[in-house]
């Protein structure tokens, strides 16, 4: 395994986080916008509005990240976290680095008293779901996801 060291990202991150963030995005098929990217992160990081755990090989290279969105489950009535954003550089990918970031991640749930932690992936990234099971995650196959976009 690669050798990777992860930690909370800080609001003095934010410059080297957005890059990777605007990658992500882009992953997704959204418009490269690196303005964005930044200003998103710097308002999340600032507000507290999550957490985001950052991959860093030995020369302190960042090279992956997570992002947690703290939330609550009514059913449980306890916190939790939403594991909503995942991304490796590809010159670093089957390295180790997302199994190092959620591990991460679940050290940061234990520690921040959060009940679990959910997360969602496609249906073809198959690489990613082998990953998740590998590490005990759990496949729902109870309920269905449904999203509603609200335009401006």
């Amino acid at each position: 395994m690669h050798t990777v060291h992860t930690r909370i990202a800080t609001l003095a991150d934010v410059d080297v986080i957005a890059p990777l963030f605007d990658a992500y995005r882009q992953f997704y098929a959204q418009p490269a916008d690196l303005a964005l990217a930044t200003r998103f992160i710097h308002d999340r990081l600032i507000n507290n509005e999550s957490v985001i755990l950052l991959a860093l090989q030995a020369d302190q290279q960042l090279v992956g990240f997570c992002q947690l969105y703290p939330s609550f489950c009514s059913v449980e009535a306890k916190p939790i976290y939403a594991l909503y954003d995942l991304f490796v550089t590809p010159p670093a990918r089957r390295l180790g680095v997302a199994k190092a970031l959620l591990l991460a991640a679940e050290r940061q749930a234990v520690a921040s008293g959060k009940a679990r932690m959910d997360l969602a992936t496609g249906k073809t990234n198959t690489v990613a779901q082998a990953a998740y099971a590998a590490l005990g995650w759990i496949k729902d196959e109870q309920f269905y996801t449904y999203s509603k976009a609200i335009n401006d």
